[in-house]
Formats: C-alpha cells, structure tokens, sequence
C-alpha cells in the first residue's frame, strides 16, 4: 500500500534539491506533488504559465541536470485552485485530490481541502501555516514502508520541516 510522505520546506532553494534528488531517485514530476501560496509562486518562479517555457525547464531538468528547473516547471504548470481565503497553487498527484477536497471543504479553507486529500488535521493545519509564512510543502507516494523510510530521511536531511508518512 503506499505511502504519501510530505515535508515542508522553507526555502525555494532547499526544495529544489529534494526535487533533483527524488528525480535522480526515479521519481517524475508526475510523481510529485507541490503546493504553494500564489504569492510564493510569483516571487519564487517568475515563469509565466500557459507558455511553452514550463515544458523547456522540465526538459532541460531531466536533460542537462539543472536544479531547480523541473521543480520551476511543475510550479509553472500547477493547477491554480480556488479555496477561500489562500491561493494555492498545487501540482501532481495531490492536485486532484484537493481540487475534489477544495469543495467540499470549502468552509475549512486549505485545512478543510488537506483533510479532504487524506492528511490528518493537525497536520494540516501546520502545513496551511507554512505556506502562508512561503513555505513549500512537497509530497510523493512509496510503495514500501522501507521507500517511505528513506524518502523521509531524505526529506530531513534537505531541511524539510514536519516530515511525515501517512
């Protein structure tokens, strides 16, 4: 059964390189999911979205091995959902989750979506305060208890912040 472990990170710099290790790992931007506030998103990464400059990072990323391009791509190509209160924008696989979540949680803003997409209320709630402060909350599924192990020591070591496996 697998498990999604999250961490929280800081600093744009400090996501990169735990993006550039999960896709030296095996992992795709398809597997990993990010969220962050709008406003993170356009201080951070100043591609524009809808252009084809996201498709180019994430290609130069895997090809030439630039951190920070695929992490700048999935930001660039992440789904902007609506949830009162804090924009957000999310990519990967938790985005469908919480765009189903963002619904029906509505009335509980990002906490209410999170708990939607399975992650336990404390924690959400302090991952919903990270993001505010520009925090970057990232997540990806392992199939094995020993992956989801070192997925989170991984996280730890790069400075993540309330790294967790659910």
């Amino acid at each position: 059964m697998a498990k999604l472990v999250t961490g929280l990170f800081k600093s744009r710099t400090a996501a990169e390189a735990a993006v550039n290790m999960l896709v030296e790992h095996g992992y795709t931007r398809d597997d990993i999911s990010v969220l962050m506030s709008d406003s993170t998103k356009n201080k951070e990464f100043a591609i524009e979205t809808g252009t084809h400059a996201a498709d180019g990072a994430g290609i130069g990323g895997a090809v030439g091995g630039t951190v920070g391009a695929i992490l700048a791509a999935i930001a660039a190509v992440g789904t902007s959902l609506a949830i009162p209160g804090l924009g957000i924008v999310v990519a990967g696989p938790l985005a469908a989750a919480l765009a189903g979540a963002g619904a029906g949680g509505a009335a509980g803003g990002l906490i209410g979506a999170l708990i939607g997409a399975g992650i336990p209320e404390h924690r959400a709630k302090v991952y919903d305060a990270g993001l505010r402060e520009g925090g970057i909350l990232l997540g990806v599924e392992a199939q094995t208890d020993e992956e989801a192990d070192k997925l989170e020591k991984l996280f730890e070591d790069l400075g993540a912040e309330h790294v967790r496996q659910e």
